[in-house]
């Protein structure tokens, strides 16, 4: 009996759990409904520049949510080239880059060395070339950086990224930005913290 009474408990406390995360979270206050078609999955995509360096600061953020999104939700970093610092040319190579590493699936390591090239060492990137000489002093062999570069797969790669960054111009004013399942629009408020970032585009994540 008392097994029983446990288990109801238990069962009680799941909706009443939900209702405490809809009270925590509100809409218009920690994110915005955007006029967007859901996607097909849950999907979580950011919106990041290599020259941002609240993005810099923000990837071990990052990696947690990657890590306590629920199975089956998809994590894309979508680079875009709207940002002051570099021409727009610099930015659809390092763009480029990242599909590479993304095609090696070396994304993460490959991103962290672009990130530290141009924050820690401050070192200037003004072409694919550039990114190419960091990429093999990262262990990526040349003649695969070119392959790839100019394939088919990392083109539809760049072609999407792109698309993506076009839909949502309208709602990107910064970086970094999470669109969560295609409609929502995480918004950070003051006070919150790290967890609470994390918590809140995984919460997003299963609306």
């Amino acid at each position: 009996m008392k097994k029983i009474g446990l288990f109801l408990l238990a069962a009680l406390m799941i909706p009443l759990q939900a209702c405490a995360d809809d009270v925590k979270w509100k809409e218009g206050t920690h994110y915005k409904v955007l006029d967007e078609p859901a996607t097909a999955k849950p999907e979580v995509y950011e919106f990041h520049s290599f020259w941002c360096g609240h993005c810099y600061r923000f990837e071990p953020v990052v990696a947690e949510i990657k890590k306590d999104l629920p199975a089956g939700t998809k994590f894309t970093k979508i680079h875009v080239n709207f940002m002051p610092g570099a021409s727009e040319e610099a930015q659809n190579d390092a763009t480029r880059a990242m599909m590479i590493g993304r095609a090696m699936k070396e994304e993460d390591k490959l991103n962290g060395a672009i990130f530290k090239y141009i924050h820690e060492q401050r070192a200037p990137v003004t072409n694919l070339a550039d990114l190419k000489n960091l990429f093999v002093v990262n262990d990526v062999d040349p003649a695969e950086f070119d392959k790839l570069a100019a394939s088919f797969g990392v083109n539809n790669m760049v072609k999407k990224n792109i698309k993506l960054q076009d839909q949502y111009r309208a709602y990107v004013r910064g970086t970094p930005s999470f669109i969560v399942n295609g409609r929502y629009q995480a918004t950070f408020t003051q006070g919150m913290t790290m967890d609470d970032v994390k918590d809140l585009i995984v919460w997003l994540s299963t609306q």
